[in-house]
């Protein structure tokens, strides 16, 4: 079982950062594809990154691509979004997943979820 924990939401203006944080509680983090995924209210869950288990591949949803970047450092168990330039329309739920396969674009095809941090950016 490998429980993950985001951190790192919050409030911030358009146009302004964030980096949410997802710490693993696994010895063999390093194993795992990791992703982000997002939902926003009366909305489906949607993909946002994913990371390899090395760290060496990612993917990106077309939305957030050129403003986010995912990252992973697996000494630390802990996976990264970087978030710039936010628009009111990234608001939403962001949670973390772990993928014992791969580091796919499809929430069926992860294991582990964490429970969420809110993003709620303003004008």
């Amino acid at each position: 079982q490998v429980q993950l924990v985001e951190s790192g939401g919050g409030l911030v203006q358009a146009g302004n950062s964030l980096r949410l944080s997802c710490a693993a509680s696994t010895r063999t983090f390093s194993s795992y594809g990791m992703g982000w995924f997002r939902q926003a209210p009366g909305k489906d869950r949607e993909f946002v990154a994913s990371i390899r288990w090395s760290g060496g591949r990612t993917y990106y949803a077309d939305s957030v691509k050129g403003r986010f970047t995912i990252s992973r450092d697996n000494a630390k168990n802990t996976v990264y979004l970087q978030m710039n330039s936010l628009k009111l329309e990234d608001t939403a739920v962001y949670y973390c997943a772990a993928d014992r396969a791969g580091w796919g674009q499809m929430a069926y095809e992860y294991d582990y979820w964490g429970q969420g941090t809110q993003v709620t950016v303003s004008s």
